[in-house]
């Protein structure tokens, strides 16, 4: 299955889009995205682990399912005072 995930902050940086298209197998799931992304973009490698990726408004955990149509967006954590 294709996916847009969407890059911000740091990611968007790494990668050099604030947009990409992922092939992910299916049953796909936010970890899956995570993998894909990282072996896509090695760049990615230091923050892989630590991105928080959203579905739709919320976080997800990695075990959450995707589908095609599915809003995946990527954030580096932050911090800040």
């Amino acid at each position: 299955m294709k996916l847009a995930v969407k890059l911000f902050a740091r990611a968007k940086d790494l990668v050099g889009a604030g947009q990409v298209t992922i092939d992910l197998p299916e049953p796909a799931t936010v970890g899956g995205v995570r993998a894909a992304l990282t072996s896509a973009y090695p760049a990615l490698s230091p923050i892989a682990s630590s991105l928080l990726i959203a579905v739709g408004t919320d976080y997800a955990s990695d075990n959450q399912p995707l589908t095609a149509d599915s809003d995946v967006a990527c954030f580096p954590p932050v911090s800040g005072g």
